[in-house]
């Protein structure tokens, strides 16, 4: 059985959108370091597939396979990308395969085979959906030292509350920690 694991780069304040496309931009650029991206590729795993919704599919596809060799470009690029869309057939950075029309079905599906671990990054949609039907195993956050006040946040309001055991953090040179929880379940009063 495979594990999934929720990868989110976000702020202080639980703010997960960033890049040139998005309003306070590439926020996590001024942060990144050889040894922040050693450490996250240590999180990562050396093998691993993707679960991504078809936004942050189409982003990726876009960057990842012209961004050269690197550690982690060749990992994602070589990774098995499982994406939910509505249209499979223009899907074309591969490996690549579709969840199907129900997307849960197809996700408890997958993680029922041998694998490697499913990592979803970005696709807030999915990462919701996920945790709320218990699927996620881990979540790991990429937390930065900042605060940006408003932005798509890692949850909406109408989330149900969750509890997550801390597992593991990791101290990056520019202030960053990747901190690893274990999910756990509806939350504890």
């Amino acid at each position: 059985m495979r594990k999934i694991r929720i990868f989110e780069h976000i702020s202080l304040d639980g703010v997960i959108e960033h890049g040139e496309e998005y309003a306070h931009g590439d926020w996590t650029a001024p942060y990144r370091s050889p040894a922040g991206l050693a450490a996250l590729i240590e999180a990562y795993g050396t093998r691993f597939d993707l679960l991504l919704g078809r936004r942050t599919y189409d982003l990726w596809a876009g960057f990842w396979p012209k961004a050269g060799n690197s550690p982690m470009a060749d990992a994602l690029n070589a990774a098995t990308k499982y994406v939910a869309t509505h249209r499979p057939d223009s899907l074309e950075w591969g490996p690549v395969g579709d969840l199907g029309e129900d997307i849960i079905e197809g996700i408890r599906g997958l993680k029922s085979t041998d694998g490697p671990d499913l990592i979803l990054s970005g696709s807030s949609t999915l990462t919701s959906v996920l945790l709320g039907e218990g699927l996620v195993d881990e979540v790991v956050l990429i937390v930065y030292p900042v605060l940006l006040g408003r932005g798509k946040r890692f949850f909406s309001d109408s989330a149900d509350p969750r509890e997550l055991a801390l597992v593991n953090t990791k101290a990056t040179p520019t202030g960053v920690l990747i901190n690893t929880y274990r999910y756990v379940g509806s939350l504890r009063t």
